[in-house]
């Protein structure tokens, strides 16, 4: 089967499967014990701290590892909110958030907080004038994603970190899928907090990290936590570590490459789709700031959930957005906030691509939608 569903999760690399296997067999000591054994897994996770630190350009006593992206989320912004409470009662962020943000400020708004949710334009951008407006006295931070996992916009992180930055106000960004894929310097764009994950890399499931600047305040969730410097419970898992931070190594080696061939991939599959005769393609997302990972799409008139399944019985694997969405009967959140009407949102299909697709299955993909589109119009 060709896999075209990267944004969802990447199989893990040779690096990273090799060292997990090394560091699980020989490095195996809870690196909070005193004696020798702990000792070495306490240096090789400090080791992989000063390594995740140093890619993200920022300092190594503001990383924290965690189970992956989802809790990085929930755990940063949590945390942040409650050591800053004093200064008020609001908070921003946008709709076409992961729904681990998303159902947060969803649930911080049940819970008396004020949530400010930024308009999107028809390319998934967020307006930065009104995220100028949308900043109070009050507000104590906001959240929005460095690359949209749907469609693959990528928001002027640099403009809104110095906007929130002169006021003060908190920035979160989550990072998932742009950590391994655009460089990202935390200082320079003015981010306080930013989420990662390992999966998304080609490193093992279940890692995963938070940066922090070690100059603003965070709340421990639970009382009494030692691990992680109090910011999660729970023995860390250093093979996993070590496993994500060679990841992490590996595609910063070739980001820059990578990106280019991409880029030439997406190219080649969004000029097959526009040639279908009948079929009236549309590409969602900013043609001039989009990650080449993710091709987010329309058929219009066809189904994404009927493209997908017929799709998966020729072998090809795309989805119809993010993975953690898979059972909701809603339309996409990105497409709503971009102005898509339900019909149009459910259309929504998204090929996303990684370091082992090729050209033959970008265009095997595009000849199976042809094909599919030609079967439902024709």
């Amino acid at each position: 089967m060709i896999y075209l569903d990267f944004a969802a999760t990447t199989p893990m690399s040779d690096e990273a499967l090799a060292v997990f296997t090394k560091i699980a067999r020989h490095v195996y000591g809870n690196a909070s014990s005193l004696h020798d054994i702990g000792s070495s897994a306490d240096n090789l996770l400090e080791a992989a701290r000063e390594e995740i630190a140093k890619l993200l350009h920022g300092e190594t006593n503001g990383i924290y590892f965690t189970s992956g992206g989802s809790e990085s989320n929930i755990l940063a912004l949590q945390s942040l909110l409650e050591a800053n409470r004093e200064k008020g009662n609001h908070v921003i962020t946008t709709r076409c958030e992961h729904a681990s943000v998303y159902n947060l400020f969803r649930k911080w708004e049940q819970s008396g907080l004020s949530v400010t949710y930024l308009p999107l334009n028809g390319q998934g951008e967020v307006d930065t004038e009104a995220l100028i407006q949308a900043i109070r006295p009050d507000t104590i931070l906001a959240s929005i994603q460095y690359v949209n996992s749907e469609i693959g916009t990528i928001q002027p992180i640099a403009q809104i970190g110095e906007i929130l930055h002169e006021r003060d106000v908190i920035f979160h960004c989550d990072a998932v899928q742009a950590f391994g894929k655009l460089p990202i310097d935390v200082r320079r764009l003015r981010i306080d907090a930013l989420s990662v994950s390992s999966h998304k890399i080609y490193g093992p499931k279940g890692v995963g990290a938070v940066y922090i600047n070690p100059r603003r305040k965070w709340m421990a969730q639970f009382p009494g936590t030692t691990h992680e410097n109090g910011f999660r419970p729970g023995t860390v898992n250093v093979p996993g570590i070590a496993a994500f931070t060679a990841a992490a190594q590996a595609i910063y080696n070739t980001m820059d490459e990578e990106r280019e061939r991409l880029h030439c991939l997406r190219d080649t599959l969004i000029r097959e789709l526009q040639n279908i005769p009948h079929a009236q393609v549309v590409l969602e997302g900013d043609p001039r700031r989009t990650l080449p990972a993710i091709a987010g799409l329309r058929i219009v008139g066809l189904e994404g959930q009927l493209a997908m399944l017929e799709c998966n019985r020729y072998g090809v694997a795309i989805s119809t957005g993010s993975a953690c969405a898979v059972g909701s009967q809603e339309p996409s959140r990105t497409m709503k906030a971009m102005g898509r009407s339900d019909e149009e949102a459910k259309q929504f299909i998204r090929l996303s691509f990684g370091k082992t697709t090729t050209k033959e299955d970008v265009l095997r993909a595009a000849a199976v939608l042809r094909s599919i589109a030609e079967a439902y119009f024709g």
